[in-house]
């Protein structure tokens, strides 16, 4: 339904638009995938292990090595274009799961994705989900994003896309030096709509300030 309503009406848009993909099951990836694969506009895909995996009791794809490596690996196989793999957070060794993905085909991976919480309504004494425990973002999150892009940063040999509660430039600046690449920016959308330009427009002043002639100056320059 996306590729032939939506699809029509983003695809001479000049930008790059990279597609978030999930699914239940391996099947579900692999369709979807290879259905993308042929569009001329997406040039790359992020997949989004933090999906449950109801063929193995609802665990969700990413927690595991095993479980991690099996999707990339299918995905990989019918996908051609640039392949980033959307990291969880709820792990013991985030950095066990990245190598994993790497060495089955990922170009690059993205972390973190949201945290796991959930808030209860006490005078209904009654969760204030529907499902009961849920996905966690925004600023609380960030010292745990930046610790695992760090860590990430230093275990693999593959791009590192950070993300995770960056509110203002000083946020992505961190990540950046943190290791990161490159950065998204999701939930301080809803707060500011322009706040990807202002987080642009920082960085460009912080290279400035400091001398830096390139972004590629700072990626990986924390002092330790």
């Amino acid at each position: 339904m996306q590729i032939s309503n939506i699809y029509p009406q983003i695809k001479d848009i000049r930008t790059n638009m990279i597609v978030n993909v999930s699914g239940s099951a391996i099947e579900d990836y692999v369709q979807t995938a290879e259905k993308i694969n042929e569009l001329e506009a997406i040039p790359a895909i992020e997949l989004n292990i933090s999906c449950p995996n109801v063929k193995q009791g609802g665990m969700a794809f990413g927690v595991s090595a095993k479980g991690a490596s099996e999707v990339v690996k299918s995905v990989r196989e019918v996908y051609k274009k640039t392949l980033i793999v959307k990291l969880s957070p709820n792990v013991t060794d985030i950095t066990e799961i990245a190598r994993a993905v790497e060495s089955v085909g990922a170009d690059s991976v993205s972390l973190i994705n949201t945290l796991l919480g959930m808030a209860i309504d006490a005078e209904k004494r009654r969760p204030l989900l529907s499902t009961i425990t849920g996905g966690m973002s925004g600023a609380a999150v960030k010292p745990i994003a930046l610790r695992m892009v760090w860590q990430v940063s230093k275990a693999v040999n593959i791009p590192v896309i950070g993300l995770g509660g960056i509110s203002n430039w000083k946020d992505a600046v961190e990540f950046l030096l943190a290791g990161a690449t490159a950065i998204e920016i999701g939930t301080a959308n809803f707060i500011d709509p322009a706040i990807t330009v202002k987080v642009a427009d920082g960085i460009n002043d912080y290279l400035d300030r400091h001398g830096f002639t390139s972004i590629k100056d700072i990626i990986g320059g924390l002092i330790v």
